[in-house]
Order: structure tokens, then C-alpha cells, then sequence
């Protein structure tokens, strides 16, 4: 998904990984088949369309009620700011002295990172807030996301982990998070995708698939760590079919529900290798949806998509535990890869913060992180020049918004290149954790990027213009994957025990991407 700034919340535009049901979208809307699997009726779909009902504003009410008591909501930002649970003493920290160890390094980027991720928290509901932007004009941005509360969870668990947090403090906060959750409006058993953090009312009409699913994703860590939260966690995750999303025609994920329009959106995640594919592992996990959906999500598209960045190599037929579907790959520098659909870190690595990928699927999603890290690393440094690397969608260091970046040969189509963002070269520690390290540490030597609370979101790499912005998600992913890194991975470990995982760790295995 992208987000485009619109007042003080983002709005949900689809673009990653995307299919129009009906459109026939190379096989993946409308599969029937090899002869339909070769059909490419795509291109009017990329640039990043926007259905009815994705722009709908919703006004909470009691919030504006707040903001009115102070004057508008310009006079109620200063009442905010006091809302949350601290703030950062200066806007620059020291850099970190460049003797220090990989180990110690990182370290204490994880200790900055969970002072900023304890700080930038409602201190009445404990909800995290999506975003601060500091600087002379300090904004916060006081809604959250429902991934942003699910990797708060897990980042809550990786504090433990680190010894950052104690077991009584992280169930102490974890119990008032759930507390906050049930007095949250759902629907279906599902959280909309965006609250106000002062009110906690919905701020969307939408119920989205990925984000619900990274939701549970840390209600199943937790409840892989802390068995006294097992009963809460267990009546959260039951509560979510995930065949509410799915499309049986399709047999595939819907990107999510409108329940003002009472309609599924028209949108599928049909590119395998997209972030959705936890969610999808996790619906097959539950029962909620049948294995074949595995399979019919595209690995790469067919030679006749005339808008792919490049043209798919070995694609052919395959069959895989009885499920048939067309494999191939992309090459660059001599590196096969499955592109994703934007060619970003996020889209190819997020998973990996939970799902120890290259252990369970070696041959085929493994394989694939680090060709994707590999080919980010090299294409940014090789070929852009740039002294850095690591590109996935974040805040834009030229202004107050979010955008797209990403590795062009990566993607299917591609995003364009621009600002470099920590959070991806913290979630290639899982599959290049040298060259990883090596250029964070890089990252905070170069550029003026190191605040008290550890990096802030991006840089551009040629200017040295930092946006000196805080993104709760993108935080979330620098504390757990720094988690994994340090403790042989343990998040992943936590969710791997949980049944649901468990049962489908044999589907990851079964796939070679480049046989």
C-alpha cells in the first residue's frame, strides 16, 4: 500500500501488488488455466488507482469536540504533544563512536529505537502514534494503524528479549494495549484499519487483509511468550476469519472491506512476493482458507505485460503438493530473483520479522530475500552510485509527506528511486547481516541521521537532507529485526512455536523458485 498524507492522517492508495478482479490481470484475477495464465490485460492498472470508497472521510466526532475545547485543532497540538508518553531532549545525538563492535553497535540502536517506541505512546491508552516529525515546526501524527499496533506487540516481546523491558513491565503494557483493543469499534471480528489516538475512534471506513494480519501476527508472538496472556490472545485471533477477505472466484486475498459501502474492495493481493503473503500463510494456518490459494498468486507475469521493468526468465508450468501454477524468475548481475511488485525492501523482507524464511523455505521465499537484499545493496551502490543503500517506501527528507522507493529491477514494474531508509537495511540483517550493519553504521557516520531516539527515517543519500521524522512502523521493524539479530533469532522462534505457524511450515519448504 501507499500512503499519501491528507491533513493530519494518511490515506490508503492501492498500488503494491495489486489485481482487478475481472481484468484477467496476467491469470491472477480470472485464472482458468494456461491459455488464461498467458493473458496480460494489466496495463491500465498500473499508476496507482484509487476505487470508490478508498478517499471517503470519516469525521470522528468527540475528537473535534476535544480539539474545539482548545480552540480548534491548531490550538489543541500543544495538548497532544502533552498526551504522549516523552519527547526527545535535542533533535541530533552524538554519533556512535566507530570503535564500537557490530554487536555493540547495534545494541544501541536497539535501546535508542525502545526509548523512542516507549516515548511516542498515548499515556492514557497506550496506543502507539503513527508518526512525529520533529524540527522547528514539531508535528505528531495522534492516529495509529493496525499493523502499527500488531509490530507494537512484537516490539514489545523483542524489548523483553533484549533485556530493554521487564517480564512484569512488558505485561503490564501489553495488558493495557488489550484493554485499549476492547473498547475499540470492530467489525466482523476485525479492527478498522486507522484510530484516533485521543478519542480512539475509527478514522476509516476500511477494513484491511495485510493489516489485520500483521495483528495477528503479534497476538501470536505474544501469545508464544507470555503464556498469562494466552486466553486474550487466543479470543483476538479466533475472533478473525480471515475467509471474510477471501474470494472464492479468485481464490484469492481481497486488499479489504468497505463497511460504509458493505462491499469487498475491488482489489486483490495477487503478487506473491508482496508483505501479504504473511497474511495469506496465516489464513491457510487458520483453516480460513484453502492451501491452493498458495498458489495462485503470481510468481512473475507473462512475457506480454508490456509495462514489466523486465522480462520474466524460465517461466513455465509447474506443480507443487498437486497445486499447478507458472514459476520463472527475473535476472540481474547474475542474480535470479522473484521480483516483487515495487521493488522495495518491505515488500520483499517484512515478513522476515517474524517468519524465519531462509530456515523454513531455503529453496524458494529464503533463497529470494537474499537476492532481493543482495541485488538492493549492489544496484544502489553499483549502478545509482549512491554511498548508501536500502530503499522502501517512507517519509520524503524534502518535505512533510511519505512516498515510494524502491529498486526498479526488482519490482515488476518498479518503484523509483530516491531517499534511503534504515528500516530496510535493518530488515536485511535476516539474510545479509555483515553487509547490513555495515551500512547502518555507515548511514549514522555519514549523515546527520541519529537522533535521540535512534535513526530517523530517511535520507537522501546525495543531498544529505534527513527528514528528521519518527514512523512508529518503520521503528517497530529497526527494534525486532535488531532483535533477531542479536538474540539468534527470537521473534522468529516465538512465532514459528505457535500452532497456527506450525501447521503450514511444510508448505514453505515444498517450492524451488529456480529449478
Amino acid at each position: 500500500m501507499r500512503m499519501e498524507e491528507a491533513g493530519t492522517q494518511f490515506v490508503v492508495v492501492v498500488v503494491l501488488g495489486l489485481v482487478l478482479m475481472g481484468c484477467g490481470g496476467c491469470g491472477v484475477g480470472t485464472w482458468a488455466g494456461a491459455a488464461a495464465d498467458e493473458r496480460c490485460e494489466f496495463d491500465d492498472m498500473v499508476g496507482g488507482l484509487v476505487e470508490p470508497g478508498a478517499r471517503d472521510v470519516v469525521v470522528p466526532p468527540r475528537k473535534k469536540t476535544w480539539e474545539a475545547s482548545f480552540g480548534g485543532e491548531k490550538a489543541a497540538r500543544p495538548f497532544i504533544r502533552a498526551r504522549l508518553a516523552g519527547w526527545p531532549e535535542r533533535l541530533l545525538a552524538p554519533r556512535p563512536p566507530r570503535d564500537e563492535t557490530d554487536r555493540q553497535f547495534m545494541t544501541r540502536l536497539a535501546r535508542d529505537t525502545w526509548r523512542g517506541l516507549s516515548a511516542f505512546v498515548d499515556r492514557d491508552n497506550r496506543l502507539p502514534i503513527d508518526n512525529v516529525r520533529l524540527g522547528a515546526d514539531p508535528r505528531v501524527g495522534d492516529y495509529t494503524n493496525i499493523t502499527t499496533v500488531g509490530l507494537r506487540m512484537i516490539a514489545i516481546v523483542a524489548a523483553r528479549e533484549l533485556g530493554l523491558v521487564s517480564d512484569a513491565d512488558a505485561l503490564a503494557e501489553l495488558r493495557a494495549l488489550f484493554a485499549t483493543l476492547d473498547r475499540l469499534e470492530k467489525h466482523a471480528g476485525f479492527f478498522f484499519n486507522y484510530y484516533d489516538t485521543t478519542s480512539l475512534e475509527r478514522s476509516s471506513n476500511f477494513l484491511s487483509f495485510v493489516d489485520s494480519s500483521w495483528l495477528t501476527a503479534g497476538l501470536v508472538v505474544v501469545r508464544a511468550t507470555f503464556p498469562e496472556l494466552h486466553v486474550t490472545t487466543t479470543r483476538l485471533i479466533g475472533a478473525q476469519d480471515y475467509h471474510f477477505f477471501y474470494d472464492r472466484t479468485a481464490q484469492l486475498m481481497s486488499h479489504g472491506y468497505y463497511v460504509h459501502r458493505a462491499s469487498r474492495s475491488l482489489f486483490h493481493y495477487g503478487v506473491f512476493n508482496a508483505e501479504s503473503r504473511l497474511g495469506s500463510l496465516i489464513a491457510i494456518g487458520k483453516g480460513d482458507v484453502p492451501e491452493g490459494h498458495w498458489f495462485r498468486m503470481v510468481r512473475t507475469f507473462p512475457p506480454t505485460c508490456r509495462w514489466q521493468a523486465s522480462q520474466p526468465v524460465g517461466r513455465r508450468r509447474k506443480d507443487v503438493r498437486g497445486h499447478a501454477f507458472f514459476g520463472g524468475w527475473y535476472e540481474w548481475g547474475g542474480v535470479r530473483f522473484v521480483p516483487s511488485w515495487g521493488g522495495s525492501a518491505f515488500e520483499a523482507l517484512m515478513p522476515t520479522l517474524v517468519l524465519d524464511e531462509p530456515r523454513y523455505a531455503p529453496t524458494s521465499l529464503g533463497a529470494n530475500d537474499t537476492a532481493q537484499a543482495s541485488v538492493q545493496r549492489r544496484y544502489t551502490m553499483e549502478t545509482l552510485g549512491y554511498p548508501v543503500w536500502g530503499m522502501s517506501p517512507s517519509a520524503t527528507p524534502s518535505g512533510v509527506g511519505y512516498s515510494e522507493y524502491g529498486v526498479r529491477v526488482l519490482g515488476s514494474l518498479g518503484y523509483p528511486p530516491g531517499a534511503v531508509t534504515p528500516h530496510a537495511s535493518a530488515l536485511a540483517l535476516a539474510v545479509i547481516p555483515a553487509d547490513a550493519v555495515a551500512n547502518l553504521r555507515r548511514l549514522a557516520e555519514r549523515y546527520a541521521v541519529y537522533g535521540d531516539f535512534g535513526l530517523y527515517d530517511a535520507v537522501d543519500p546525495i543531498s544529505g537532507e534527513v527528514a528528521h521524522a519518527y514512523l512508529a512502523l518503520d521503528q517497530s521493524m529497526i527494534l525486532i529485526a535488531a532483535a533477531n539479530y542479536l538474540r539468534n533469532g527470537v521473534v522468529q522462534r516465538r512465532f514459528a512455536a505457535d500452532p497456527i505457524v506450525a501447521k503450514v511450515l511444510p508448505l514453505l519448504a515444498a517450492e524451488n523458485f529456480f529449478d
